[in-house]
């Protein structure tokens, strides 16, 4: 019989593979773990449209930089006794607060659009959590009430992101309808985007500062009127109590409701 003898080498060599090799399943195993827990994990959605049996839709507007706009718009929906959701980021109310205390005073929601426009799934949670209740706070000392409602910036949104809104006691709201006012379309492709397909529940995005918005307002509001919708803020619009959105964004309250 022969007896093998290893030489101190070798023996270390062996050793470093099978350390190697144990690693390597461990790190495996991890992150085999991790992706079936991040598969199993529910998607979180927000609030695209609301169903509803009621034939009322909302108009809403982000207003992130300029303010030119803002005054026209407001004397527009004074005109036509509707009333409407501004969502605010926390930087345009440091620089327009007497804007924010006008859309107020005219009886529109005033929420929350988050304080510096940022890109929120980019953000840990401590910002994200920042991001929302700074804007929270500055929206109530020059209205003397908190937003319920909220808007990400760029409609760009995670788990975390709806999970932070909800555990605030708001809303993660999105649009069903973009009037894509933003890419300067003219006043008639606007109106026409927002009220070819209206339904029930729908949420309308506008922009505050985008340039042909004011002229195609009238229309929007007529067309929608004429179809026989009312139009109602957004904090009319989306009930109270829980609730599930479906994979499209509509939200749906759960039966015990």
């Amino acid at each position: 019989m022969k007896i093998y003898s290893l030489t101190k080498k070798e023996i270390l060599t062996s050793m470093a593979a099978f350390l190697l090799a144990a690693t390597a399943i461990t790190l495996g195993t991890t992150t085999l773990s991790k992706a079936v827990t991040t598969a199993a994990e529910p998607r979180e959605i927000p609030v695209y449209s609301v169903d509803t049996e009621e034939k009322k839709v909302s108009i809403s507007f982000d207003a992130a930089w300029g303010n030119e706009q803002t005054a026209e718009l407001l004397d527009i929906l004074d005109r036509y006794n509707v009333k409407t959701t501004f969502f605010l980021v926390g930087q345009w109310v440091d620089n327009y607060p007497d804007s924010v205390k006008d859309i107020a005073k005219r009886g529109h929601d005033v929420e929350n659009h988050s304080d510096t426009h940022a890109h929120l799934p980019q953000l840990s949670n401590a910002d994200k959590e920042k991001e929302i209740t700074n804007c929270n706070e500055k929206i109530k000392s020059l209205t003397g009430k908190s937003p319920t409602l909220f808007r990400p910036p760029y409609g760009d949104y995670d788990n975390d992101t709806v999970k932070e809104v909800k555990s605030l006691g708001m809303y993660c709201t999105q649009w069903s309808i973009d009037s894509l006012d933003w890419k300067d379309l003219s006043p008639q492709e606007i109106t026409r985007r927002v009220t070819k397909n209206l339904q029930n529940g729908d949420i309308i995005l506008l922009h505050n500062g985008a340039k042909n918005t004011p002229a195609a307002l009238p229309q929007i509001i007529e067309e929608i009127q004429a179809q026989g919708f009312e139009i109602v803020k957004m904090t009319e619009l989306i009930p109270t109590g829980d609730y599930t959105t479906d994979h499209t964004g509509k939200m749906y309250l759960s039966e015990s409701d």
